[in-house]
């Protein structure tokens, strides 16, 4: 079993992209006596906080302020890495945020409703 999102990072020249990733899966014994569940590795983190934005917030470019996961409970995103390249993000859709340096993304909410995700930010790689 393996777990989906979408990677948003920088090259080495600070161009912003976006890449398909899975994670895999693996069955644990998480919670006994609770059957087993998949559990992926871990990503070390930081802090975790609520992210909210009303519905038609939008921003110009901007690299992210750290490494961050971001997991849409409501609402709809549409993100523009500075490739070029736009993909939505909708209700239960993960993006892995690492455009830290350089022009990075800009980002909108497209939904008609206002956007609630969570955002875990991540420890620096090492």
């Amino acid at each position: 079993m393996i777990a989906r999102y979408v990677r948003l990072y920088s090259d080495a020249e600070g161009e912003s992209h976006f890449a398909d990733a899975v994670e895999e899966v693996t069955l644990v014994d998480y919670a006994p006596p609770a059957p087993p569940l998949y559990i992926s590795s871990s990503f070390p983190a930081t802090t975790t906080s609520f992210f909210a934005a009303p519905a038609g917030w939008q921003s110009d470019w901007h690299p992210s302020s750290a490494r961050n996961l971001f997991v849409v409970v409501s609402g709809e995103w549409e993100v523009t890495a500075s490739d070029g390249e736009t993909r939505r993000f909708a209700t239960g859709s993960v993006l892995l945020v690492e455009d830290t340096t350089g022009r990075g993304h800009t980002s909108r909410v497209v939904s008609d409703e206002d956007s609630l995700a969570v955002l875990v930010q991540l420890s620096p790689r090492e």
